[in-house]
């Protein structure tokens, strides 16, 4: 058994080791001119700046945490290893942003410059550049995984319950990986966000220069957030869903009495996925086309080949390790569910379909009607995402044995959202080539290339908003799955954790429990109240830019006639210091929330408080997600031409929605995914504790 499970790690070294090649043949390509080179560095050194600053600050978070999780473990609620893991899990969810992150700052010019050759030389710069970013994210979180899997292994003795030992301890594991993705994404979002909702309020709506005009001394800082934000903070974001749904399912697969082989399954599967998500990014190719129809047909061609091998493959995995038929249609139903949404996300946001197309059409009357009729399409397409995972969550149940052992049932949830995830590696790249093709349009712009390599790079551009969008969509829908499979996680730990210790706690999750009742109230407001914090950080720190923006436009002579040089530095570093000081409170309240609702309603509140965050929290994120990424696009489709093209009052009223929409899509929706998981991640870790110490009601 363990013979296969050496295909996880080489899985992993596997994917890194592509993602390297990948990147020195990026490295290969030429940044272009001298302006191009000039504007790249610096959006290199904003970015820089800003994650310097950011690991710093989370350095001493992790310290922190570090020394509280080792005197919970002396005290015997947690596992010694628990707080080492936390350090690797966060470690290796940081590293991979920030790889991606420098990846795409690299990549910015050289898919701009390879636009002159071609539409298909910009496309494969920038895809490969994404592909970095999600082999590197599959490479780590896998590699992670597998050397503590088989540390533990190691190290434990042998004894008729090790396996439940080491998956057990490996469950903890993940709050690391959570903690830092929180970090990331939110701290990331606000700096994003805040940038742009700044450099377009003065720029676009005041002064009526173009978006990525070198004179707004708030474009850079946009750039930057571009890979601060969709890059680092997305990796972060999904390494955390990659590796709290595989370690979850290996937990599950212990109480569904699966023992080794059902572990083997969901990390042998993570190894299938990286070699066919590799083998997918060798279709990625596209013509000289423009229309956004055919270069979505060119990524989605790559995403759903490693699919298909997946389903394929893993068909004689599940065989060969358990000889249950429905646990490899669970997978099957993970893989659809994350197509399926991820199609849909796209016809609410995309500008090829009718949805966007009337979003755009409400600007005939003003913004005010821009923005109710983005805020209901957000509404309505909450929907369908809803029956996919309803129906992928009713299908992996009992399609795996879940009318029949409640426990097998959970196990098939678990390995529907491995199945899901098991495209990462493209689906990822898929996402993260986004913001690499939206600075190569912005630095097309500042550098004045020809407007034919600008059409081309705009086509790009328009794209990358497209897969963002529905990078997104998968993201959420991951992550539902995933605090699914960690909900049912939390309910086994604290059963075990209850044997263990020789307490007669019983779980009573009856709606009419009163613990229960109120755990789901709190739990519903939790995603609003984070997402009022979000927003409102955003809507700060954008005042301040506004403010400066203003303020050098106003001071710099000869700045509004291009005969000088903005202050690019001073926006970056508000945006830096503005996101470090805003990410606190929210950050607090995910971690601190399960401990506190654990110590005053127990366990059967902290469960309560895990489904009423995980309900709200998706409606909530798809909602925020889809009307920011349809406002974004009937913008880009009026400057397409559509309804009176650029600078006209249609033009204007979609600009006010998508700064609406801006922190919606990039913020506080996004960050709600890892709200939902983090704070399934910390009611285990602290589980024993809450046991021991809730308030006997």
């Amino acid at each position: 058994m363990d013979n296969i499970l050496l295909l996880a790690p080489f899985g992993s070294i596997f994917a890194l080791l592509f993602a390297w090649y990948l990147a020195a043949k990026i490295m290969r390509e030429s940044e272009g001119t001298e302006t191009m080179v000039k504007i790249a560095a610096a959006i290199r050194k904003g970015a820089n700046a800003y994650l310097k600053r950011q690991y710093t600050g989370v350095a001493l978070f992790f310290a922190g945490m570090f020394i509280l999780l080792f005197i919970l473990a002396m005290l015997k609620y947690i596992t010694i290893f628990v707080p080492f893991a936390f350090i690797t899990g966060g470690f290796f969810s940081g590293l991979s942003g920030f790889i991606g992150m420098k990846t795409a700052t690299y990549a910015n010019a050289r898919t701009a410059n390879a636009s002159s050759k071609s539409l298909n030389s910009g496309l494969t710069v920038a895809f490969r550049s994404g592909a970095v970013m999600g082999l590197v994210v599959v490479g780590l979180g896998l590699l992670d995984i597998s050397i503590w899997y088989f540390f533990l292994n190691a190290i434990l003795p042998d004894a008729p319950d090790k396996i439940n030992t080491i998956t057990s301890a490996m469950l903890t594991f993940g709050m690391g990986a959570s903690s830092m993705a929180l970090f990331a994404r939110v701290g990331g979002g606000i700096f994003t966000k805040a940038a742009d909702v700044g450099a377009d309020l003065v720029g676009k709506v005041e002064a009526g220069i173009p978006e990525d005009d070198p004179r707004n001394p708030a474009v850079i800082a946009d750039n930057v957030g571009d890979n601060v934000g969709d890059v680092a903070g997305m990796g972060a974001d999904l390494y955390e869903s990659y590796v709290g749904s595989i370690i979850a399912t290996c937990a599950l697969a212990v109480a569904a009495g699966f023992g080794v082989p059902g572990v083997t399954v969901p990390m042998v599967m993570a190894a299938i996925g990286v070699i066919a998500s590799i083998i997918g990014t060798l279709f990625v190719r596209s013509g000289e086309q423009v229309e956004q129809k055919v270069l979505l047909r060119a990524l989605r061609r790559g995403v759903y080949i490693s699919a298909v091998i997946i389903a394929v493959v893993s068909y004689f995995l599940v065989d060969s390790m358990l000889g249950n038929i429905g646990v490899w249609l669970a997978v099957i139903s993970g893989l659809v569910a994350g197509i399926l949404i991820g199609f849909f996300t796209e016809y609410y946001t995309s500008d090829t379909y009718k949805p966007t197309k009337e979003l755009a059409g409400t600007s005939e009357s003003g913004p005010a009607t821009v923005i109710i009729g983005g805020i209901s399409l957000g509404m309505k397409s909450t929907m369908i995402p809803v029956v996919i995972v309803g129906i992928s969550v009713l299908c992996s149940y009992f399609l795996s044995g879940g009318a029949s052992d409640f426990n097998m049932g959970l196990y098939g949830i678990g390995i529907s959202a491995v199945g899901m995830l098991s495209t990462l590696g493209i689906t990822l790249a898929t996402d993260a080539y986004g913001p690499v093709a939206d600075n190569a349009g912005g630095i097309a712009q500042m550098a004045g290339l020809d407007e034919e390599v600008r059409r081309r790079t705009d086509a790009l551009d328009s794209l990358g908003n497209t897969t963002a969008a529905t990078g997104k969509g998968f993201a959420i829908g991951s992550a539902a799955l995933t605090a699914l499979a960690l909900i049912a996680s939390y309910i086994d730990a604290i059963t075990i954790k209850a044997e263990q210790i020789g307490s007669s706690f019983v779980f009573d999750l009856s709606i009419a429990n009163p613990k229960v009742l109120v755990g789901l109230f709190v739990g519903g407001m939790l995603p609003f109240m984070f997402s009022a914090l979000t927003m409102n950080a955003v809507g700060r720190a954008a005042q301040k830019i506004v403010v400066e923006v203003r303020r050098q436009f106003r001071e710099i002579k000869g700045l509004m006639e291009g005969k000088a040089e903005a202050d690019y530095a001073a926006c970056v570093d508000i945006c830096t210091r503005s996101a470090q000081k805003e990410m606190i409170m929210p950050a607090a309240i995910a971690i601190v929330s399960p401990i506190i609702v654990g110590l005053l309603l127990g366990p059967n509140g902290v469960a309560g408080m895990l489904a009423g965050a995980t309900v709200t929290g998706f409606l909530l994120a798809v909602m925020m997600a889809n009307a920011g990424g349809a406002w974004d696009n009937a913008k880009k489709y009026i400057e397409a031409g559509a309804y009176n093209g650029k600078g006209s009052d249609n033009h204007k009223a979609t600009v006010v929605g998508d700064t609406v929409g801006d922190p919606f899509k990039d913020t506080s929706g996004p960050s709600i995914n890892i709200l939902i998981k983090l704070l399934s991640m910390v009611s285990i870790v602290f589980a024993a504790f809450v046991l021991s110490n809730h308030l006997p009601m």
